[in-house]
């Protein structure tokens, strides 16, 4: 029986280390794929580390012992500067804009499904498989259907819904099915040894910094002080930069109440962070474009859950279509700190039918 060529994306930790395994077990013959984009831990904030070759050079050392435990090929390339123009500039023009982004929702279709799918299938793979706790199907007719990982409190299918069709035609994830205790027990009895530690839950590009220091060291952004306020337009403080904050945030306010403040908006057009209570943190809709429907919808409007950020759980919500990639999304209960920038997830049931970016809330009307 012949199988098909699967490209692996390998990043060093434990995920795709298994799923490799996995792929193998099955009999697939497996080429892996790593890329390197210079943001490295002993690179200055916000800036890349090395030149190409010295990047390369480092990686393959790296991860030679996980090319000899799975023995597969490997193959390391250097998409520093698509990265940096796809990914990170986005994610430093979004805060730029006073939104708050989600780089991975922009990194897996436009450079895991697209940059590192095309190498695979240069190599001669039909499909690129990564370590998203994620399934994707296919039904009679063609169509492919993205769902939760099984193990709810691993499940990436978020940081997914951006992928077309054609993407998800090419998409392999083995661990779908598994939970993270499966994964790691499978590890251990194998002796499969990642060089990555567990997951990180941050950015990949920013390393023993926080967010606000990476976008100062960013070349040309400059940090604006301004005033801090209330929803009554009191002055209550002074910022160091929009930059540093996000909506929903606590920490960081350092103003003198009677009761913990909270982000409400950043006032870009006037560099001013307006804070209220946590009640004020409230919306009971929110505007989304950019949506990227999988399983567009045939009513309109369409009963959904909704999910607002990666941690956030999916709440019952009613989307309004505007257009072919505009919605209005109504939550039946207000949500709390819905973002913009942040993509908005709808599912139904446990399939991802789409996802579009947060533009713009409107507050509880009874917070």
């Amino acid at each position: 029986m012949s199988y098909e060529k699967i490209g692996l994306a390998l990043s060093g930790g434990i995920d795709s280390l298994v799923t490799g395994y996995l792929l193998k077990q099955q009999g697939h013959p497996i080429v892996g794929i790593h890329f390197v984009t210079g943001y490295q831990t002993d690179a200055q904030p916000g800036t890349r580390h090395r030149k190409p070759d010295d990047r390369i050079e480092a990686a393959q050392e790296r991860l030679r012992p996980l090319r000899e435990q799975l023995d597969i090929p490997l193959t390391i390339i250097d998409i520093g500067s698509e990265f940096e123009r796809i990914v990170v500039r986005y994610f430093t023009e979004t805060y730029r804009s006073g939104r708050t982004p989600n780089p991975c929702l922009r990194c897996n279709p436009a450079i895991k499904f697209d940059r590192i799918l095309a190498t695979a299938m240069e190599m001669g793979a039909t499909r690129l498989a990564t370590g998203h706790y994620a399934r994707v199907t296919e039904d009679g007719r063609g169509q492919f259907h993205l769902w939760r990982g099984t193990d709810r409190s691993k499940d990436q299918s978020y940081f997914l819904s951006f992928l077309s069709q054609e993407k998800l035609s090419r998409a392999a994830f083995p661990l779908g099915t598994w939970t993270k205790k499966k994964v790691r027990e499978l590890a251990f009895k194998k002796n499969l040894h990642p060089i990555l530690s567990d997951e990180s839950q941050d950015v990949c590009f920013i390393k023993g910094v926080g967010y606000a220091e990476f976008l100062q060291n960013r070349e040309g952004f400059e940090a604006v002080p301004g005033l801090i306020e209330d929803l009554d337009g009191n002055i209550l403080g002074e910022h160091q930069g929009l930059h540093g904050f996000t909506v929903g945030q606590r920490r960081g306010i350092n103003c003198p109440a009677s009761e913990p403040l909270y982000v409400i908006r950043l006032d870009m057009e006037r560099n001013r962070l307006v804070v209220g209570r946590k009640a004020d943190t409230l919306s009971s809709l929110c505007r989304v474009e950019q949506i990227n429907w999988i399983c567009p919808p045939d009513d309109n409007p369409v009963h959904v859950h909704t999910r607002v950020r990666y941690r956030h759980e999916a709440a019952a919500s009613e989307v309004c279509l505007l257009g072919e990639t505009q919605a209005e999304v109504r939550f039946d209960i207000p949500q709390s700190a819905v973002t913009p920038g942040q993509g908005a997830v709808f599912y139904r049931d446990d399939e991802v039918i789409g996802g579009g970016i947060i533009v713009g809330t409107e507050p509880s009307r009874d917070p």
